[in-house]
């Protein structure tokens, strides 16, 4: 089995900002309801980018920050909830975009959780030898699915995407991952597909395709989930809690990490937060995120990061990686 690390990373944010009291012009809120409640004060909406066009811009930055050619690419796993097309796939439109010809490129739909999902992947793919450099991304345009008229919504979620080089090396870099799955919750967040009509069948009621939440559950979810899954990880890994630089997790609401950080005794601290800034930008928080970590300077050599995701499937996932970059 070969080592993998991460050397170069990636992200793209839409230029047009929307703030909160912006909102108050489609929904029965504010800054303050918003704030206090998310901790988010502004996101970035698509103003005509689609998610292809965020990624490839995130992928160009990326390839730039690892030092390599699009031709040493050989794999590229796209996660996301808001593809382009049902096909192509987006990872192929990324591929044309980048001029990575030589890579295999398929997506992965796990919510929120899908970076984690798509690391592992290009892991597993590297480790065992069956590729050497992998993009990985994380992009969503939340805002085509979002329903502007529900509040519970429609503050929360933005558009972005972030992406990551993977390759093979014989340095100690991803160490562990660990994943899950709950399809009992599916129920709690979704957004419906292409609706079910042909000339065959009956007509069923049309849902629109927009995103649905259960705020409350989501939230008992994912406080529960992710202590859990950092426990496993560090578990069967050589770690301690007190060993980890930085905990990186889905930026979806600055009350579920506060509750993370005050429920396994960590320093708030170790978290890092920027969801003021972009809102949830579903599978992309994780890797943006890991993105301005590492052009402010504040990852160095051999520092322990867990990284931890958590979505629609119910899905959730964990990765332990030393900065080997």
């Amino acid at each position: 089995m070969y080592e993998v690390r991460i050397i170069g990373t990636g992200s793209f944010l839409p230029q047009q900002i929307i703030k909160n009291d912006s909102l108050s012009d489609l929904v029965d809120t504010n800054d303050e309801w918003i704030s206090t409640r998310t901790g988010i004060k502004e996101r970035r909406i698509s103003s005509g980018e689609n998610t292809s066009d965020l990624a490839i811009e995130a992928a160009k930055e990326a390839i730039k920050d690892a030092g390599i050619n699009a031709e040493e690419i050989d794999l590229i796993v796209l996660a996301t909830s808001t593809p382009d097309f049902i096909m192509p796939s987006t990872a192929c439109l990324v591929q044309k975009g980048i001029k990575a010809y030589n890579a295999t490129c398929f997506d992965i739909t796990a919510a929120c959780t899908g970076f984690i999902y798509a690391l592992n992947i290009g892991y597993q793919f590297i480790r065992t030898g069956q590729s050497k450099t992998a993009l990985i991304i994380g992009a969503d345009t939340n805002s085509k699915i979002i329903d502007w008229s529900d509040r519970n919504t429609c503050v929360l979620f933005g558009d972005g995407a972030g992406a990551a080089i993977l390759q093979r090396t014989d340095k100690e870099g991803i160490i562990l991952v660990d994943t899950g799955s709950d399809g009992r919750g599916d129920e709690l967040l979704f957004c419906p597909g292409v609706h079910l009509k042909n000339p065959f069948m009956e007509e069923q009621e049309e849902k629109k395709q927009v995103m649905h939440m259960n705020g409350k559950e989501v939230f008992r979810f994912s406080t529960t989930v992710v202590p859990q899954t950092i426990e496993k990880l560090l578990q069967y890994s050589s770690y301690h809690i007190e060993d980890i630089k930085y905990f990186l997790l889905h930026q979806a609401n600055a009350r579920i990490m506060e509750a993370v950080a005050k429920k396994m005794n960590i320093d708030p601290e170790k978290f890092y937060k920027n969801i003021h800034k972009y809102g949830n930008t579903s599978a992309a928080t994780i890797p943006i995120a890991l993105n301005e970590m590492d052009k402010a300077g504040l990852l160095e050599k051999d520092d322990l990061l867990v990284l931890v995701g958590f979505g629609g499937g119910l899905t959730w996932g964990s990765a332990l990686v030393k900065w080997n970059k």
